[in-house]
């Protein structure tokens, strides 16, 4: 089943014919995980859904409160049977009409649910070999930092990913400075000090990466600062980890000749369950 406005269709039902979010990635998302019924961090993915489309100039409808978008998911997940552990994607689209240029602003919703084997967040220690990604380049601008439909460089890394037997890629900019992940944002520990890249230079402003900068600057003695990182830094770092909301933190074991030890991402993943469970 899906959440097509408000109600539940079958998942073979066809809306791609005019759907503006197919024929020109004209959509934002938001991927969203459900713990015991519960969307974790839910108002932090509304409020940057919410500001997506303001960006791109999408209407918001009058209906889409806190509270419905919530609801909305929610039964969802209840009538995939999934409500205890589940990945959650809410893609709003303008409506159909027109080509580059739309002929109004109005939006549709597309929610997904689907279950996940694991739910609580956990530290995997097995080898996670990532490498650089040059193919394409981010640019440097907000829309970057934006969940958009259009996501083919994400899609052509993880090819690239593949292929080479890496388990993930690092995305650099138009400066040919690290921007994050191919899925999540990057963390570099280097000393003292723990260092993700400002979302200035192009990353995603993930939900995920601003737990993790929130609760290292309160429950840990790290420096924790937002600066460019360059390439040539991840081989002197001490320790490199991604970020998302599904799989919360990923260490990193080894870039290119490099290997790295997995000590500060145990430590920010028990902080993370401990404010979990407070809240």
């Amino acid at each position: 089943m899906i959440n097509f406005n408000g109600t539940l269709l079958d998942s073979n039902t066809n809306l791609l014919e005019q759907n503006r979010g197919f024929l020109y990635g004209d959509g934002v998302f938001e991927t969203m995980k459900v713990i015991d019924g519960k969307i974790l961090f839910f108002e932090d993915h509304y409020f940057r859904l919410m500001a997506a489309m303001r960006i791109v100039r999408m209407e918001i409808p009058m209906t889409f409160t806190l509270e419905y978008i919530e609801e909305q998911i929610l039964t969802l997940a209840k009538s995939n049977k999934c409500e205890q552990s589940a990945r959650v994607r809410i893609t709003v689209y303008r409506n159909d009409g027109g080509f580059y240029l739309p002929t109004n602003n109005s939006v549709s919703f597309l929610i997904q649910a689907t279950a996940l084997i694991q739910s609580i967040y956990s530290i995997d220690e097995k080898p996670y070999e990532v490498d650089l990604y040059k193919d394409f380049y981010i640019s440097k601008q907000l829309l970057s930092t934006l969940k958009t439909t259009n996501k083919m460089i994400h899609i052509t890394g993880s090819i690239y990913a593949n292929e080479n037997d890496l388990d993930n890629c690092i995305l650099l900019n138009d400066d040919k400075n690290v921007v994050e992940a191919l899925q999540g944002n990057l963390f570099m520990k280097m000393g003292n000090r723990l260092i993700t890249p400002p979302v200035s230079e192009g990353c995603l402003n993930g939900i995920m990466r601003k737990q993790i900068l929130s609760l290292a600057k309160k429950e840990t003695d790290l420096e924790v600062v937002e600066q460019v990182i360059s390439p040539f830094d991840l081989q002197k770092a001490d320790e490199l980890f991604i970020t998302n909301v599904i799989r919360g933190i990923q260490p990193v074991t080894k870039y290119r000749k490099k290997e790295f030890v997995i000590g500060t991402a145990k430590v920010l993943n028990e902080i993370l369950l401990q404010h979990l469970e407070k809240n």
